[in-house]
C-alpha cells in the first residue's frame, strides 16, 4: 500500500541499495535509533496481525465480530512506552492492538481469535473480549464505554491500597457521547484518580459522523470542562504520542489527578468486518492513508539514516514470522471440550454428592 508522506508501504521500497557483506557486523545504533526500531517492530507486528485476520476472516477460519486497528498503531504503541508493568489497561472492542502493544503474546491473541483454549481468554472471548491479567490488561469490552467505570474501579482500588499505579482506558469517540464517558470523568476528576483517559478519536462512532454527534467536536475542550488536564494529539505520529502520555503519566505520577488526550487518528478500514463502509468519502479515506504512522516513521528512520532496505526487509520478515507461528500454533491448539462448559462460569464447583 503506497500511502503516507508520499513513500512506500513499510514492507516495501522503491531503491535497493548494497547488500551488507557477509560476516561483517551492523554498524551500532545509537539508543534512539534503536527506541525507534523498536516502536517500528511494534507497529509492524499490530498491522500485519490485522491484514492476516482479514485473510483468516475471509476464508472462514477465524469468525464473529472483529474490529480491526489498522491506521490507528501509533496511539496504542506510543501509550504503552509510558506505562510501567504494573499499571493497569482498559480497553475497547478494537482491542487487538492495544493487547499486543501491552505485551499479550500473537500466540495467545490469535488463539482467542480462534476460539481455542490456548486464547489469552481461553477461547471463551474472542476478538471483542481479549482479557490478560497478568499483564494487567483488563478487556476488551463489547459495551460502547463499557470499560470506562471499570478503569475508574481499578484507579480507585489502587489508591485504597496506596499504590503508585496508574489505569489507562482506550475508548472512541463514540463513547465520549455515553453517559458512562461522563459520571467517569467527573468521578475521577473529583476524587483525583490516577487515570488516564486515551480517547481515540477516529471521526466516526460506527457509522456516524463525529461532526454529525456532537454539537461541541473538540473533545479535549470538553473532557476539561470537568477540571482534568486534555489536550489533543497528533495520533498518526508515534512520537507525538509517546511525548504526550509520558508527560500525562508522569504528572498523574505526581499526584495531578486524572488526563485525557484526544489521540486524532483514523482506522483505515471499515468498522468491522461486517460494515460496508458506505459513508465515508473515498478521497478522505485516501488522503488520512497519506499520514499512515508505519510509513511515516519509517520514512523518518531513513531520512535520519537509522533504517536501511536491508534492515526494515529483515524486520518486516520477522514479524511475517512470528505471526506465522502465532496462526500455526492456533491452529494445532485443541478446542475446548463440551464437559469443560460450565467451568469459569461458577465460583466453585459442586461437590460430589457422597455415595
Amino acid at each position: 500500500m503506497a500511502t503516507a508522506h508520499g513513500g512506500t508501504s513499510a514492507g516495501t521500497s522503491q531503491t535497493k541499495r548494497p547488500r551488507r557483506a557477509r560476516g561483517t557486523a551492523p554498524p551500532a545504533r545509537p539508543p534512539a535509533a534503536l527506541h525507534d526500531l523498536g516502536l517500528l517492530r511494534q507497529m509492524l507486528l499490530i498491522r500485519r496481525f490485522e491484514e492476516r485476520c482479514v485473510e483468516l476472516y475471509s476464508v472462514a477460519a477465524i469468525r464473529g465480530f472483529v474490529h480491526l486497528y489498522i491506521g490507528e498503531e501509533a496511539v496504542a504503541v506510543g501509550v504503552n512506552q509510558a506505562l510501567e508493568e504494573a499499571d493497569a489497561v482498559v480497553s475497547t472492542y478494537r482491542e487487538h492492538g492495544h493487547a499486543l502493544a501491552r505485551g499479550v503474546p500473537p500466540e495467545a491473541v490469535m488463539a482467542e481469535m480462534y476460539g481455542k483454549t490456548t486464547g489469552c481468554s481461553h477461547g471463551r472471548g474472542g476478538s471483542m473480549h481479549l482479557f490478560d491479567a497478568g499483564r494487567r490488561f483488563y478487556g476488551g469490552n463489547a459495551i460502547v464505554g463499557g470499560g470506562l467505570p471499570l478503569a475508574a474501579g481499578l484507579a480507585l482500588a489502587d489508591r485504597m491500597r496506596g499504590e503508585s499505579r496508574v489505569t489507562c482506558c482506550f475508548f472512541g469517540d463514540g463513547a465520549f457521547a455515553e453517559g458512562e464517558f461522563h459520571e467517569t470523568a467527573n468521578l475521577a476528576a473529583l476524587w483525583g484518580l490516577p487515570v488516564l483517559f486515551v480517547c481515540e478519536n477516529n471521526l466516526y462512532a460506527m457509522g456516524t459522523a463525529l461532526s454529525r454527534e456532537h454539537a461541541q467536536t473538540d473533545l479535549a475542550m470538553r473532557a476539561a470542562s470537568y477540571g482534568m488536564a486534555a489536550w489533543a494529539v497528533d495520533g498518526m505520529d508515534v512520537h507525538a504520542v509517546e511525548k504526550a502520555a509520558r508527560g500525562a503519566v508522569e504528572s498523574i505520577r505526581a499526584g495531578s489527578g486524572p488526563h485525557f488526550l484526544e489521540m486524532r487518528t483514523y482506522r483505515f478500514r471499515a468498522h468491522s468486518m461486517y460494515d460496508p463502509d458506505r459513508y465515508r468519502p473515498k478521497d478522505e479515506i485516501e488522503e488520512w492513508k497519506r499520514h499512515d504512522p508505519v510509513t511515516g516513521l519509517v520514512d523518518d528512520m531513513r531520512a535520519a539514516g537509522s533504517l536501511d532496505t536491508d534492515a526494515q526487509e529483515a524486520l518486516d520478515h520477522e514479524v511475517m514470522e512470528a505471526i506465522d507461528r502465532a496462526v500455526r500454533a492456533a491452529e494445532q491448539a485443541p478446542e475446548e471440550p463440551a464437559e469443560d462448559l460450565l467451568l469459569h462460569v461458577t465460583g466453585r464447583q459442586k461437590e460430589a454428592a457422597p455415595s
